[in-house]
C-alpha cells in the first residue's frame, strides 16, 4: 500500500474556481445521485435523513476531474479540528482509486439544498456522511471504467481503476483519469444497483491513519486564514457593546466622544431581539471604524447606560443553592423501572451524593468573526461557522433576502467546540453592512467579548441516591438531574432539561439495577445556554461515574470491578420500554445504534489492561476510572493522577480506550482523545464561568485558564476497538471528554483520600 505523503489543497468552492478548473476544460463533473434503497449501498440506517436538509439524493457535485488527472472534491462538512474536511474526501479518494497526492479539496460554500446538512457538530460527520461519501467514490470509479472500455472498445469487466489510473487487465495497457475525464464526462451517472463497493481489504486510505489533515502545513506555519484574516476590499470594521447582562437592553448611549476616535465612522444601535432568541443578537451599540483598533478605541469611549432587565440578580452561589434544593425535591419522572421508593425504604443501606458543575465557556482560540457584503441585492458572508447552511438562512431572514440571495463562504475554524455553531455575529455583521449601504464589514469579537456574551455550557447540580441490600449489592439507583436547558433559546420557558439533553448521557443509564428511576428537576435559565462539547454528558457522566466510585469505596470493592458490576452482563439496554417521555438517541435509530453494555464493559476492560489497572504507584499518586456512552460511541478512561505534600496535582498519564464502530481515520482518533484529555482536565481542574449581578466575574485566560502545555498529561495513550464495516461508524469528536472529569476526580480520591463533587477542582486540595 502506497503511503500518501503528499498534502491536499484546499480552496473554497466559487463559481469562478468551477470554471475554471473543470467546466471550461471538458473534464469530468460527476453528478452521483444517491438513492437510499439501494441494497448495496445502504449497509445500515442513520439519523441523516432527520437533520435540517437531510442528505440530498437528487443530483449533486461532489467530484470533478480535470484533464490534468487532477481530482477535486467538495467537502461539505466545517473544519475546526477534528479532520472532517479530510476524512470525508479521503473516504471519496480511496472508493474511487484516486492518488491523494491529485486530489485537490474544495470548501463547499454554505447551501444545504445542494450539499444536504452541514451542521458540523454532534460529531455527525463521519456517522452521517461515511456511506454517501463511499457511494460518490465508487460511482466516479465506476464512471471512469466505463469511460476507459468505450475508450477501447472492450468490456467493462475487462477494466480495473487502479491508483489514479484505469487498467485494461488483458494487455496490461492504461489510461490516467485525466485522459478518462472527457468521456466520463458525458455518462450518466451508474444505477445505484450497478454500484459495487470496494472490499474493505483493498482500502487504500481509510482506516490507515496515514493521511494527515489536509490543512496541517498552513496551520502550523501561520500560513492559513481564519475569519479574523479575511479582508475584502473597502472593509470596515466593527465590536460591539453589548449588554452585560443577558436580556438587558439599551438605556441611553452618547456617541459623541466615540466619533472623535480617529478612524470611526459610525456608530449603530442593535435592537434587542427577546427571547426566545436562537441565535439572533441581543442587541448594544456598535462602533464603525477603519480599523479594528479605531473601533476598540471607539466603543472604550462610547457612553451607554444600560437597563439590566429580569436577569441582573442572576448569581451563581444563589442559583447553586435553589438548584441543590430543587435537587432535593421529587423531580418529574423520566425513565422508571421497578419501585425505588419501596426499594430505598427496604434497603439496608441508602447512601446520597450530590455533584456540581458550573457554567463553562468555548473559549476556541479564535474568538468570532464575520465579514458581511451588501451589493446588487445580494449578500456574501465570510465567517468561521459550525453552520454554514443555518447562518445563511438567518442572515437572509435579518436581511429580508430570500436564501439564494445569500451566499456563505466557510473559512477555518479556530477552534468551535459548539460555539460557532450559533451565528450571532454573522447577524450582526449583516446588520451592520446594510446600516452602511452595503460596505463590507467585519465584526471582530475580543476574548473578553466571547467570555462575556457566549452561549454557555450550562450549570448542572445532579443528586443520585442508591440503596444497597444486605448483600452489598445496589438494588435502587434515583438519579435527579437540575440543569437549565438550552432550549430556552428555542421555546418560552422550558424550565427543564429537554429530551435532546436526557438523551445525553441520563436516559441511556445501563446500570443493571432492579430498581431504577431517573428524574429532572425545574431550573430556569437566566443566561444563554447553548451547546458546548459533549453537552449534558459531562455532568450526566461526572455524577453517575463518581457515584459508582463513591459506592465501591464504602463497599470495600476495586473501583474497577465494581463498575463492571454495575453495567452487568452484556445485553442491549432498551429505554424504550422504560422512558416516560420522549426519547431522543442522538437523532439516530435505536436499531443501528443500541444501548450494549458488552460494548461498555469492552471499554473498560481493555482501558483497565492497558493502563495496568492495579499497579503499584508512588505514594501521593493514584488510579481513577470512567466510562460514557456519548454521541453512540463507547469511551472509557483511566487517569493517574500525583499529588505533591502541597496539594498540586500533575497527571502524568491517561488511557483511554474507544469503541467508535467502524474507523475511518485512526489518527484523527487519537488526536480527538489527546484534544479531549486536553479540554476534559481544563473543565475538571481550572474552568468555572461565574455570574454576579447577571454580569459573567471572568474575563479572559488569566481567570479563565485553559490548560499549558507543562501543566497536561504527559502521556495521553488511545487504544481504539476494532471493528468492521458492518460496525456502524459513531461520533468521535466529543465522546472524549465526558470520562474524563469523573475518572480524574476518581484519581484524585485514590489519591488523597478527599472527594471532590464541586467542580473544578481549584484550590480544594490545597485550601
Amino acid at each position: 500500500m502506497k503511503t500518501a505523503k503528499s498534502q491536499a489543497i484546499v480552496t473554497n468552492v466559487s463559481r469562478r474556481n468551477l470554471l475554471k478548473g473543470v467546466v471550461s476544460t471538458g473534464g469530468l463533473v460527476l453528478a452521483a445521485q444517491f438513492v437510499p434503497t439501494s441494497v448495496a449501498m445502504a449497509a445500515y440506517k442513520t439519523g441523516a435523513d432527520g437533520m435540517p436538509g437531510g442528505v440530498v439524493w437528487d443530483p449533486h457535485v461532489y467530484v470533478s476531474i480535470d484533464p490534468s488527472g487532477i481530482v477535486t472534491i467538495v467537502t461539505h462538512r466545517s473544519e475546526m479540528g477534528t479532520g472532517s474536511r479530510t476524512s470525508l474526501p479521503m473516504v471519496v479518494a480511496d472508493e474511487m482509486e484516486a492518488d491523494w497526492s491529485q486530489v485537490r479539496i474544495m470548501q463547499a460554500e454554505g447551501d444545504e439544498k445542494k450539499y444536504g446538512n452541514q451542521d458540523t457538530d454532534g460529531s455527525r460527520s463521519i456517522r452521517h456522511f461515511i456511506q454517501p461519501m463511499r457511494t460518490c467514490g465508487a460511482a466516479a470509479r465506476q464512471m471512469l471504467e466505463h469511460a476507459a472500455a468505450l475508450t477501447w472498445n472492450v468490456s467493462d469487466s475487462d477494466c480495473r481503476a487502479e491508483n489514479h489510473r484505469v487498467i485494461h487487465i488483458p494487455t496490461g495497457k492504461s489510461l490516467g483519469y485525466g485522459e478518462l475525464a472527457a468521456v466520463a464526462a458525458t455518462l450518466k451517472t451508474p444505477d445505484q444497483k450497478s454500484l459495487t463497493l470496494k472490499d474493505p481489504a483493498d482500502f487504500r486510505y481509510i482506516g490507515k491513519g496515514q493521511v494527515q489533515i489536509t490543512d496541517l502545513f498552513n496551520i502550523t506555519t501561520g500560513k492559513a486564514n481564519y475569519a479574523q484574516d479575511i479582508h475584502v476590499p473597502g472593509m470596515k470594521f466593527a465590536v460591539v457593546a453589548r449588554p452585560p447582562v443577558v436580556l438587558g437592553q439599551v438605556k441611553t448611549f452618547d456617541e459623541a466622544a466615540a466619533m472623535k476616535v480617529p478612524g470611526v465612522v459610525k456608530v449603530v444601535k442593535i435592537p434587542a431581539t427577546p427571547m426566545p432568541a436562537k441565535f439572533a443578537p441581543l442587541g448594544g451599540v456598535a462602533v464603525i471604524a477603519n480599523s479594528t483598533w479605531a473601533a476598540l478605541k471607539g466603543r472604550e469611549a462610547l457612553k451607554v447606560t444600560w437597563d439590566d432587565g429580569p436577569n441582573k440578580n442572576y448569581d451563581s452561589d444563589a442559583y447553586k443553592a435553589k438548584m441543590q434544593a430543587q435537587a432535593r425535591r421529587p423531580g418529574k419522572i423520566e425513565r422508571n423501572e421497578g419501585d425505588v421508593d419501596k426499594a430505598l425504604a427496604g434497603a439496608d443501606k441508602v447512601i446520597e451524593r450530590e455533584y456540581y458543575i458550573p457554567h463553562g465557556v468555548h473559549v476556541p482560540m479564535e474568538p468570532p468573526a464575520a465579514v458581511v457584503q451588501i451589493k446588487d441585492g445580494k449578500a456574501e458572508v465570510w465567517a468561521c461557522v459550525q453552520s454554514p447552511g443555518g447562518t445563511r438562512g438567518d442572515v437572509a431572514k435579518t436581511l429580508g433576502m430570500k436564501e439564494d440571495d445569500v451566499r456563505v463562504n466557510v473559512t477555518l475554524l479556530g477552534g468551535g467546540f459548539g460555539r460557532k455553531s450559533k451565528c450571532d455575529f454573522a447577524l450582526e455583521a449583516a446588520i451592520l453592512s446594510k446600516a452602511m449601504g452595503g460596505t463590507p464589514v467585519k465584526v471582530v469579537w475580543t476574548r473578553e467579548d466571547d467570555i462575556h456574551h457566549s452561549f454557555y455550557h450550562s450549570v448542572s447540580y445532579q443528586h443520585i441516591t442508591a440503596g444497597l441490600d444486605k448483600n452489598k449489592k445496589v438494588v435502587a439507583w434515583r438519579h435527579r438531574s437540575v440543569s437549565p436547558s438550552l432550549m430556552s433559546n428555542f421555546m418560552p420557558d422550558p424550565k427543564r432539561e429537554s429530551a435532546l439533553e436526557l438523551g445525553l448521557g441520563l436516559i441511556d443509564t445501563p446500570f443493571d439495577v432492579p430498581n431504577l428511576r431517573l428524574e429532572t428537576g425545574e431550573a430556569v435559565a437566566q443566561t444563554r445556554i447553548g451547546w458546548f462539547r459533549s453537552v449534558n454528558n459531562i455532568p450526566h457522566a461526572f455524577a453517575m461515574q463518581s457515584m459508582v466510585a463513591e459506592l465501591a469505596h464504602e463497599l470495600g470493592r476495586d473501583p474497577k470491578d465494581f463498575l463492571l458490576e454495575m453495567i452487568g452482563p452484556p445485553r442491549i439496554v432498551d429505554p424504550r420500554k422504560t422512558v416516560t417521555s420522549e426519547l431522543w438517541n442522538y437523532g439516530d435509530p435505536w436499531d443501528t445504534y443500541p444501548v450494549d453494555t458488552a460494548r461498555t464493559r469492552r471499554v473498560v476492560e481493555r482501558v483497565a489492561k492497558e493502563a495496568g489497572w492495579g499497579r503499584q504507584l508512588p505514594k501521593g499518586s493514584g488510579l481513577g476510572i470512567a466510562v460514557q456512552r456519548s454521541f453512540l460511541t463507547y469511551v472509557a478512561t483511566v487517569v493517574e493522577v500525583a499529588v505533591d505534600d502541597k496539594g498540586n496535582v500533575t497527571v502524568p498519564r491517561v488511557d483511554t480506550a474507544i469503541d467508535c464502530g467502524f474507523v475511518v481515520n485512526p489518527e484523527r482518533i487519537r488526536s480527538q482523545i489527546e484534544g479531549a484529555a486536553v479540554m476534559g482536565l481544563s473543565l475538571a481542574k481550572l474552568n468555572q464561568i461565574t455570574f454576579k449581578n447577571g454580569r459573567v466575574q471572568q474575563n479572559n485566560f488569566h481567570d479563565y485558564p485553559v490548560l499549558r502545555i507543562g501543566q497536561g498529561a504527559m502521556d495521553v495513550r488511545t487504544h481504539i476497538i476494532a471493528a468492521t464495516i458492518d460496525d456502524p461508524s459513531s461520533g468521535v469528536g466529543e465522546p472524549g471528554v465526558p470520562p474524563f472529569a469523573p475518572a480524574f476526580i476518581n484519581a484524585v480520591f485514590a489519591a488523597t483520600g478527599k472527594r471532590i463533587r464541586n467542580l473544578p477542582l481549584g484550590e480544594q486540595l490545597t485550601a
